[in-house]
């Protein structure tokens, strides 16, 4: 664009890093209304922030508050709504945050445009997969039971499509296993691969 330039910070990422004891990075939750999103987001959040982390929570529901409370819930729409938070989640990534973004983000092409804007590593695909009998039984916030009635129209699961990652780097049956296993996992991985330290 003209006369627009990227503006170089006087603390550089790895400062802010060094300082803060762990990498930047998204952990990008993804999966099906019902799947536990929210619910595993708090408790990772919770879990990083008794290590020190400087943590976000990005949730899809707080976004359409504010920031994307222009946007409804066509294709269009929902690709712009994930474009939007991929590009707050790389910028807060980039300045040594973690940040724990929960949206269904229903469409690969959409995830996959994120993951390669950011910077390698510092994408880190959740797939929480709950089966949709499950997250209809789940129905935590009756979102199914009005779907079915035809109260809501174009709704991930039931009236439009989810596609699910081909190569998350976490896959966690959310069916099975209980939500502090799930974050038992996730924090397991982290450390495994050198974002946080014990």
């Amino acid at each position: 664009m003209r006369n627009i330039r990227f503006h170089d910070h006087a603390i550089s990422r790895k400062e802010k890093e060094r300082s803060a004891g762990h990498k930047g990075m998204t952990l990008w939750l993804t999966g099906l209304s019902g799947s536990g999103k929210s619910t595993l987001a708090n408790l990772l959040e919770a879990a990083l922030f008794k290590k020190g982390c400087n943590t976000i929570i990005l949730d899809g529901d707080n976004i359409r508050h504010g920031l994307n409370s222009d946007l409804g819930f066509s294709n269009k729409d929902r690709t712009e709504n994930i474009r939007r938070i991929g590009e707050v989640a790389r910028l807060l990534a980039e300045n040594g945050s973690i940040v724990i973004a929960s949206f269904i983000s229903p469409f690969r092409k959409d995830r996959d445009v994120i993951r390669k804007k950011m910077k390698k590593g510092d994408f880190i695909e959740v797939f929480l997969d709950c089966d949709i009998k499950t997250c209809i039984k789940r129905d935590p916030k009756g979102l199914y039971k009005k779907a079915h009635c035809g109260k809501i129209m174009d709704f991930t699961g039931i009236s439009s499509s989810y596609e699910r990652p081909l190569h998350p780097e976490i896959e966690l049956d959310t069916a099975t296993l209980k939500a502090n296993e799930c974050e038992q996992i996730i924090i397991e991985f982290l450390l495994k691969k050198g974002y946080i330290r014990k």
